[in-house]
């Protein structure tokens, strides 16, 4: 992801965002460091689905995608016998945000 990150910004792109579910971070954060430094990678999101090493928090590219309410909204329903297919379709609640905020 870090190659094609460097290989888009090479190709004149204004911005690169990185996602990823579960940051792992095994290799440690020099390379993320490195490309951040010479602007390849303008951000990195991950979930907080997994183990965040505190050190990543501090890191002026990172970002974390909060899932605490998503789990959440799965457990309740679970608890509830209700369908969760809400959850896994936020589309109602995205266009009342678009909504909300004029973007609709």
């Amino acid at each position: 992801m870090l190659d094609v990150a460097r290989q888009l910004k090479e190709r004149h792109a204004k911005r690169v965002f990185v996602c990823t579910t579960f940051g792992l971070f095994t290799e440690g954060f020099d390379k993320f460091d490195d490309y951040y430094e010479r602007g390849y990678l303008d951000r990195l999101i991950t979930t907080n689905l997994t183990y965040l090493p505190k050190t990543v928090l501090e890191k002026p590219y990172f970002t974390v995608a909060d899932m605490s309410k998503f789990l959440a909204l799965i457990i309740d329903s679970m608890n509830h016998d209700t369908s969760i297919s809400a959850v896994l379709n936020p589309t109602d609640r995205i266009h009342s945000l678009l909504a909300k905020y004029g973007q609709i």
